[in-house]
Parts: C-alpha cells; sequence; structure tokens
C-alpha cells in the first residue's frame, strides 16, 4: 500500500467516524464539534498515528478554504426578513464587542499568561470569534429554539464577526513581526477591507444570480460545481484588490439565498454537506495537530483563560455595545452565552506557527482549551440556560414534503407551504366549500405526520400544513387566506 492509499483511507475512516460521532451528539446533546477534536487527538500526530499527518501550513490553508465554504453556506441559509431587524445590533457585536473582546483577553493573558501585550491582543482576537452552528446543533438536538431577535442576531453576528477577527488576527501578527508598526496603521485597511469586501461580494452575488439562471447548462449536476467556482473566483478577486474576501463569499451567500434563483434548493443541499465537511476536516485537524502532554501542562492557565472569556469578556462585551439596545438582561445574558467558538480560532491559531513567532505553541494550545472548553462548557448546557432566562421557545420541525420543485426562472408559480390556524374560518370545511381560484391548487396536506392526498370531500383542520401551488405574486395572499 503506497503512502497516498494510506492517506485516503486514513481520511475515510476519519470523516466516516466523525459522521457517525455527529449523530451521537444528537442523542446524548454533547456538541459534535467536541467529537470531532477527541477523534483527532485519538488518531493524531502524537496519538495512535506517530508520523505526522498534517503540518501547521497544510492545516491554515485548508483552514482558509474551509471558512469561504462555510461563510457561503451562512448566507445562503440567512433570510434578510430575518436579520433585517437585527442588523445594526450584530454590526455593533461584531465589531466594537470583537474589539472589547480582544482587549480584555490582551490585558488578561499580558499580566496573567507571561505573554506580551501585542502576542495577548494576538490571543485575544483568535479566540473573539463566535460559531452559531454548534449553538444551533444543540439546541435543535434538544427541540429547542430561541426569542425572536436572539437567534437571528446571533447567527448574523457570528457570520459578521469572522471576517473582523481574521484582520485582526492577521493584523496584530504583523505588528508581533514588525514592533515599529504602530497599530493605528490597521484602521484605514479596516475599512478598506470591509469596503472592498461588501462592494465586490454585492457585484460577485448580482452577477452569478443572472449566469445560474440564464447559461442554462445541459446537466443538473454542474450547477453546483458553477457556483465553487464563482465562490472561490469571489474570494481571490477581492483578496487580490484588498478587500475582505471572507465578507465577500458570506454576501454572495446571503444574496443567492434570497433570489428566484434556478435549482436553489439543491444549491442549498450541497452546500449545507461541504459546509459540514470543512467544519469536520477544521475540527479534525485541530485534534490532529495538538500534543496532549503538553496540554496537560498548559492546563490551569488554559482553564483561567477559557473562564474569563466566557464569564468577563463576552459578556462585557455584549453588554457594552448593547448599552442602549432595545434587548432585556434575559437576552443580554443569552447572546453572551450563546458565544460559542468555532472553526476561525482553529485557523487563526495555525498563523502563529506558519509565522514562526516565538509564544507560536502557547498560543495554540491556548486556543484548543479556549475551542474546547467553550463548545463542552456552553453547548451543553445552553437549552438550561435558555430555559433559565427565559428566552427559549419550542423547536417545530419542519416537515419534509416528499416532493422536490425546481421551478425554471421564468415560471410564474412556485409551491407555498401554509398552516391552517385554529382561528381561520376554514376550519372544519372541505375543499369544495372553499371555492378556490382555478390557478390555485392544493397539491398536498400534512396533518400529524402524515400526508393526505387532498379531494374535494377531505377537510381541512386546525394545524393542517398544506402546499399549495400559486403564482408567486399571489404568495402573501395565499398564507393570509389559509391563515
Amino acid at each position: 500500500m503506497n503512502l497516498f492509499e494510506k492517506s485516503l483511507i486514513i481520511a475515510a475512516i476519519l470523516i466516516i467516524l466523525s459522521v457517525v460521532a455527529s449523530k451521537a451528539s444528537s442523542r446524548f446533546g454533547i456538541p459534535a464539534l467536541v467529537l470531532f477534536l477527541l477523534i483527532g487527538m485519538g488518531v493524531g500526530n502524537h496519538g495512535l498515528h506517530e508520523a505526522p499527518l498534517i503540518t501547521y501550513e497544510l492545516a491554515q490553508q485548508l483552514g482558509i478554504f474551509a471558512l469561504i465554504f462555510i461563510l457561503f453556506s451562512g448566507g445562503l441559509n440567512t433570510k434578510i426578513k430575518n436579520v433585517r431587524p437585527v442588523l445594526k445590533p450584530a454590526l455593533i457585536l461584531s465589531t466594537i464587542g470583537v474589539i472589547i473582546s480582544t482587549a480584555l483577553v490582551g490585558v488578561f493573558s499580558y499580566f496573567v499568561l507571561d505573554l506580551t501585550l501585542i502576542e495577548g491582543l494576538l490571543l485575544g482576537a483568535t479566540v473573539s470569534s463566535t460559531d452559531v452552528a454548534a449553538v444551533f446543533t444543540v439546541l435543535r438536538s434538544k427541540s429547542v429554539s430561541l426569542k425572536d431577535g436572539v437567534g437571528p442576531l446571533l447567527e448574523l453576528e457570528s457570520a459578521l464577526n469572522d471576517p473582523m477577527t481574521v484582520f485582526l488576527g492577521v493584523g496584530l501578527l504583523s505588528l508581533v513581526l514588525k514592533q515599529s508598526q504602530p497599530l493605528i496603521n490597521l484602521v484605514p485597511l479596516f475599512f478598506q477591507q470591509m469596503v472592498f469586501g461588501s462592494l465586490l461580494g454585492w457585484a460577485f452575488g448580482k452577477i452569478t444570480v443572472q449566469i445560474i439562471n440564464r447559461i442554462k447548462l445541459e446537466f443538473d449536476g454542474l450547477y453546483p460545481v458553477l457556483s465553487i467556482g464563482w465562490i472561490l473566483l469571489t474570494y481571490a478577486a477581492t483578496q487580490f484588490v484588498g478587500g475582505s474576501g471572507f465578507l465577500a463569499v458570506y454576501i454572495v451567500g446571503i444574496i443567492l439565498g434570497n433570489e428566484n434563483l434556478l435549482h436553489k434548493k439543491s444549491l442549498v443541499h450541497f452546500h449545507e454537506g461541504i459546509a459540514w465537511l470543512m467544519q469536520i476536516a477544521m475540527f479534525l485537524a485541530m485534534g490532529l495537530l495538538v500534543n496532549p502532554v503538553e496540554l496537560m501542562d498548559i492546563a490551569p492557565i488554559g482553564i483561567a483563560l477559557s473562564l474569563f472569556l466566557v464569564f468577563v469578556a463576552r459578556p462585557t462585551s455584549v453588554f457594552v455595545s448593547f448599552v442602549r439596545s432595545q434587548f432585556s438582561t434575559q437576552e443580554k445574558l443569552m447572546i453572551s452565552w450563546g458565544g460559542l467558538r468555532g472553526a476561525v480560532p482553529i485557523i487563526l491559531a495555525t498563523y502563529p506557527f506558519v509565522a514562526q513567532i516565538p509564544q507560536a505553541r502557547t498560543i495554540f494550545n491556548l486556543v484548543f482549551f479556549v475551542t474546547f472548553i467553550s463548545v463542552l462548557l456552553q453547548g451543553a448546557s445552553i437549552p438550561f440556560v435558555a430555559k433559565w432566562l427565559k428566552v427559549d421557545v419550542a423547536l417545530k420541525e419542519k416537515f419534509r414534503f416528499p416532493i422536490e420543485f425546481n421551478p425554471t426562472k421564468d415560471l410564474r408559480n412556485k409551491l407555498v407551504e401554509v398552516t391552517v390556524s385554529k382561528s381561520s374560518a376554514l376550519v372544519n370545511k372541505s375543499l369544495l366549500e372553499l371555492a378556490l381560484p382555478n390557478d390555485l391548487l392544493i397539491v398536498l396536506v400534512q396533518r400529524d405526520g402524515d400526508i393526505i392526498v387532498p379531494r374535494g370531500g377531505t377537510y381541512l383542520t386546525a394545524g393542517d400544513t398544506l402546499l399549495v401551488f400559486a403564482e408567486k405574486k399571489s404568495a402573501d395572499e395565499v398564507r393570509q387566506f389559509f391563515s
């Protein structure tokens, strides 16, 4: 067996183990990301496999590639109508909040961890990014959701703070390498990256929509391939002109997710799978690189830093950022507790190694502790904290109809899901009595988990979910009619 075949077998086993572990995660309420880390540690460079399976340079390149697709998938699943009300607070928390958290961790590291102030700030920037994917994985496993405003805010903040933390991390690393460069030089660079990233993200998003809708490929399987090409081009071109490529791909995802797009449903499913693969790869990579022996030596200060971030730095950044907001104290506490660490700290932790700074291993091991404890402590307890703070609502699982509908660009109709409310005047009436318009067709009725093929004599009951074929322009009227 040659090295290539051996590597493929190891990679395949790791991926399969991680997917199976995610099932166990849902059953026992343990965040899947924790299990990915443990699997990586078990077979990593210092575990069962003595020879290095991955280098820090390769992990960094893999991390950048992974984050591109994680952010794009996050954008695809972001509904503008849900996040528009929380756009301003999300922007504040993802900028001012990240700066506050970075500063607090930097000062703590300077006085407690024997790092220079710049090295402490670099560590603070590395661990300041949040990962909402882990939050909602745990919430779904416990059938718990968060009240309106809190959930969308956590989702949007986690995407917007990724470019900010990457910018701060890379900028502070340059200061570590060039001590004479003043910190104020980062300010114009930040605005340049944000402005160019936003403009090019919007431009590439609009262009991508037109290309996908007009190109008319002969094979449906080529549309995901086309989207991959445009995502990578968006990131590379934006970085080339000095913008934030991560922000640009996220904006492209938002535009595609909220436009009338050909093969939209299949594209969303495809990129959800890619995003999961990228998250698995990143946490496995961190587990592969970490040395358990070194972790034992650094455990006390690692735990101290993790607790400081969870109980001091994150809450302070939230309460200061939202000092004039409409969020209640309970909601602010939930936003503080919901700030899990994820893929971005892993990526940024490899930068000091590649740059060969003296404290690189210390920073990497501390990032591991912060990520591990954050995901384990906060992730496993989020449902209980949400109930204790009274910001939870029952999560209603969305029923998946056994029908797939991929409209063409010019088709005027769409499938609309509507639920018959208890107060609706249509309850206990047959479809014949409704006198539905000729251009409207009820395709299926879902009741208590069962599918009913509608006929004229079918009676509607409260809670029925209908799949209605109607014109796009009348979709809102259809929802109002049945509710």
